[in-house]
């Protein structure tokens, strides 16, 4: 598809999926929009991506209504984190983006975002970076900044600040700083529930501290770009423990990774950090105690690995996909090991119904 048609594909994608709510059985993420915005991004076709929408939409459910409440400056740390005024926060980011640039609107709130990265399991924070990718290679349209207003809606109604706040003061760059990372002792409930028995899990509040800090700018793109191709390494030796959450580990950072150029420098330093609270959270909460060796990937190109994710059709091996090409383009030393992630998802997670059915 020429640059033309894969914009008007997403849009067109978008607009059916928003009138969808952001999430789906009282809890789970719609992840409808990041996959067809990966789907697209990799070439996918218009009928091979409203294929895809027409077996996922069956288990969405319809936008819930917004009520009455206003969102203002007054008023909107009240209401941070609350899932029943979703709505109200999506209509709130939506009058926002048809009065301000969205580059301005977003660096107002990602600051305000940024602490409660962990809520929704990372999914709204995943979400933002999915439209701002689109936002800032293939320019504005009214699908796109719509896109961008439900992700921070989203993302306010389930913010999940820290038990405590992270500050990093260690010595460790991101792969040792995963490699430390202790393991919830309890592997029941979700990520709530996990998250909820950190303070307790002895290690954790030094290994959440133990990378060192960003030191500029620059650096904490670095060191952020270093800590999404090891979450995605990890992931091909330790899919097993969780396939599907701990797809998180790395696509939540590659998230913050993806919206630093549209984001003030001053920024980038806390969206380092964040990011590596959400990959340590995710790695704590799912990652199993043993590594196995990571397979070898099918031989072929990494058009060939998303390939296989796309026909695959779960929503998390195509973000997972999604993420290894992009570690897989930045840093060629681990591109093997990306591939072979992706693979290693394509295995261990179950095919979507619909898929059968096609």
């Amino acid at each position: 598809m020429t640059q033309s048609e894969s914009s008007t594909t997403l849009d067109e994608a978008l607009s059916r999926l928003h009138t969808t709510g952001p999430e789906h059985e009282g809890y789970l993420s719609n992840h409808g929009p990041m996959a067809v915005e990966a789907l697209v991004r990799h070439g996918r076709t218009a009928a091979e991506v409203h294929h895809w929408i027409d077996g996922y939409r069956s288990k969405l459910e319809e936008m819930p209504a917004a009520g009455n409440l206003r969102l203002d400056e007054e008023n909107w740390r009240e209401y941070l984190g609350r899932p029943r005024h979703l709505a109200d926060w999506t209509g709130h980011f939506g009058r926002l983006m048809d009065q301000r640039p969205w580059r301005e609107v977003l660096a107002q709130w990602w600051p305000r975002l940024l602490p409660g990265i962990l809520g929704g399991a990372t999914h709204p924070a995943i979400r933002v970076g999915h439209a701002v990718r689109t936002l800032l290679a293939d320019g504005d349209s009214a699908p796109r900044t719509a896109e961008l207003a439900q992700a921070l809606g989203y993302w306010a109604a389930r913010s999940l600040p820290p038990a405590t706040p992270v500050t990093l003061s260690g010595a460790h760059r991101p792969a040792r700083a995963l490699a430390e990372v202790p393991r919830v002792p309890s592997r029941r409930g979700g990520l709530l529930s996990r998250v909820g028995r950190l303070p307790d899990t002895p290690g954790w509040p030094a290994a959440v501290r133990a990378p060192r800090p960003a030191r500029g700018p620059e650096d904490a793109r670095e060191l952020l770009s270093e800590l999404v191709c090891e979450a995605v390494r990890r992931y091909a030796e330790g899919a097993h423990g969780e396939p599907v959450m701990l797809v998180h580990s790395a696509t939540a950072p590659n998230a913050v990774l993806r919206t630093l150029p549209a984001l003030p420098r001053e920024l980038w330093v806390p969206s380092y950090t964040a990011a590596w609270l959400a990959a340590a959270t995710v790695t704590a909460a799912y990652a199993p105690t043993d590594a196995r060796p990571v397979p070898a990937a099918v031989p072929g190109t990494a058009e060939e690995a998303f390939e296989r994710a796309a026909a695959h059709g779960d929503e998390h091996v195509i973000k997972l996909a999604d993420t290894a090409l992009d570690v897989a383009a930045a840093a060629p030393h681990y591109a093997a090991t990306a591939l072979a992630a992706v693979d290693r998802a394509c295995e261990l997670v179950a095919k979507p119904a619909w898929t059968a059915r096609s």
